[in-house]
């Protein structure tokens, strides 16, 4: 009875975090999908969205929400600037090259962050009250962070789908040569791919700053459960990285109510070996 009452009490914290780490991973996968790159730089850009929002909120004054838009576009600025200071010469190396790249992006970003910020926690402290749900309190943060999630995930599928540049992302990622036959400029789609990718990173920090403490390092813990979640989605689908990332949440709400929660991880990575030995495509397809 008394694990019962904790699967209760921890699952839906465990499904409205899904949602963000739905959008934790999207950008990762967003760039493999459109350009074969895996960008070793995700994490420190999450963690960038963190302090983004820290400044932005205890230093300027800015609601955390309301700064999201700032984030957002400072996060594609800063993505479409390492593409073409790391990424583009190195786009039709092999995959060594543009890890190492990104990489190098990974080390730069976490040294100067260390360097400014030191590895000390930091914290954004904003609160939106909570609200009673049967044996359980839902935090007024996480339910707003699950929401815009929310928001977040149908806003890039209606611009991939819906837009000229999201059809041209489309297009290139299923066939690049042939999409510049048909006078698609690749090099700016890959630009703009890759700052989208890096902005939804720095969405996910901003987000994921509103109810859990931070340093510098933080983001490569949601850098490695990116792989999971994008291997439970399908690498290179964006929007099934939202049902990647539910499972995860769920995973991470249930775990806790029958083993010490020091188990959470050891089961994510058996999950993530499993499911790449049995459906490698994941759960949800992925790109051809």
């Amino acid at each position: 009875m008394q694990q019962i009452n904790l699967l209760l009490t921890s699952l839906p914290d465990g499904i409205l975090l899904g949602f963000v780490y739905g959008v934790v991973a999207m950008g990762l996968t967003l760039i493999w999908g459109v350009m074969n790159v895996i960008n070793l730089s995700h994490g420190p850009i999450i963690a960038l969205g963190m302090f983004s929002t820290f400044i932005l909120f205890i230093r300027m004054g800015i609601n955390p929400y309301l700064g999201l838009i700032l984030v957002a576009i400072m996060g594609l600025l800063l993505g479409i600037l390492i593409y073409f200071i790391a990424v583009h010469r190195v786009i039709n190396a092999p995959h060594l090259s543009s890890l190492l790249a990104t990489f190098s992006v990974n080390m730069i970003i976490i040294g100067i962050g260390t360097a400014v910020f030191t590895t000390s926690p930091y914290n954004v402290d904003f609160n939106l009250g909570s609200f009673p749900l049967g044996n359980t309190t839902i935090l007024g943060t996480r339910l707003v962070a699950a929401l815009i999630a929310l928001v977040v995930t149908g806003g890039l599928y209606f611009f991939l789908y819906r837009t000229r540049p999201g059809k041209y992302i489309r297009a290139v990622a299923n066939n690049r040569s042939a999409a510049e036959l048909m006078g698609i400029p690749s090099t700016q789609i890959l630009a703009l791919s890759f700052g989208i990718g890096t902005m939804l990173a720095a969405i996910s920090g901003a987000l994921i700053a509103t109810f859990f403490p931070f340093n510098i390092l933080s983001g490569a813990n949601y850098e490695l459960k990116s792989f999971v979640i994008g291997v439970l989605g399908g690498l290179g689908n964006p929007v099934g990285a939202l049902f990647g990332g539910l499972i995860l949440g769920i995973l991470e709400g249930i775990i806790p109510a029958f083993l010490e929660t020091s188990w959470v991880p050891v089961i994510e990575f058996g999950l993530f070996v499993l499911i790449l030995l049995v459906r490698p495509s994941g759960l949800f397809g992925a790109k051809k």
